[in-house]
């Protein structure tokens, strides 16, 4: 079986779902609603706040109200429209966030510790998580029945709270906890860039030796990408960053495009 990570920045993921739809193996879904999120958060007079972890990250300070926003992109619209699509498609498919089932559990950090203007600064009240284990029963269960699983944040917390976490990171443990065979994570570039103003200088294969070099070397987001692959491969799982715009992502993913990791 093969985990697919649909990044939010998949604005049409048609052709991954056809392509989903075409495939004799069963298959896990995982996906991101960042776009869909901001642009919610927006319209209700909240818009986004990214901020740079201590680390050199960027992430998202998620209070209880973005929480609410949260729960309406992610687990609402954006999910229950690819299931939608996979039905028309004729796939079995069920909707779940990582709370569902007690199927991904974490601990929150309430406490956010951010970097702006180049002083470090502490952001209270957030409701972002670390992925602490994954329980594949539910997700075995549904698999064995024909059904495909269409899974995004939020996890469960300690207490049951939601919790916002990394989706690209989601896949990656659910992907070690399942022994798939495969992780491909699909965004909208063709994968890792040398320059990222330049389409064509991807970065075609990532040895072991060299992911801290690279995560140095990528910006934003990329580099919690490359953290998951890099988490699956540790543990036997081919894992490729490839674009989810062309016309066959996940076969093309797997036939060599986009940025593998060896």
């Amino acid at each position: 079986m093969i985990v697919v990570k649909i990044g939010g920045s998949v604005t049409n993921p048609d052709n991954v779902l056809r392509e989903v739809a075409e495939l004799d193996e069963p298959v896990v879904i995982v996906h991101g609603a960042s776009r869909e999120l901001d642009e919610l958060s927006r319209r209700l007079g909240s818009p986004p706040r990214i901020v740079e972890s201590g680390r050199g990250d960027s992430t998202r300070y998620t209070d209880a109200v973005t929480m609410d926003h949260f729960l309406m992109a992610y687990a609402g619209k954006v999910n229950k429209r690819i299931v939608e699509r996979l039905r028309q498609l004729g796939v079995n498919a069920i909707g779940l966030t990582g709370m569902d089932g007690g199927i991904v559990r974490g601990r929150r950090r309430p406490d956010l510790r951010i970097t702006e203007n180049g002083r470090t600064k502490v952001l209270h009240d957030n409701h972002v998580g670390t992925i602490e284990s994954v329980d594949p029963t539910l997700l075995t269960l549904l698999m064995q029945s024909g059904h495909t699983a269409v899974l995004t944040p939020p996890i469960a917390g300690e207490d049951g709270t939601a919790l916002n976490v990394d989706g690209d990171r989601m896949s990656a443990e659910i992907a070690v906890a399942l022994d798939a065979r495969a992780l491909v994570i699909l965004s909208d570039t063709p994968g890792l860039l040398e320059d990222v103003s330049v389409s064509t200088s991807t970065i075609a294969d990532v040895e072991p030796d060299d992911v801290e070099m690279v995560i140095e070397m990528a910006g934003g987001r990329m580099r919690t990408k490359i953290r998951a692959a890099s988490r699956a491969h540790s543990h036997g799982i081919r894992a490729v960053l490839s674009d989810g715009r062309v016309e066959r992502p996940i076969a093309s993913a797997l036939a060599g495009r986009g940025t593998r990791f060896r």
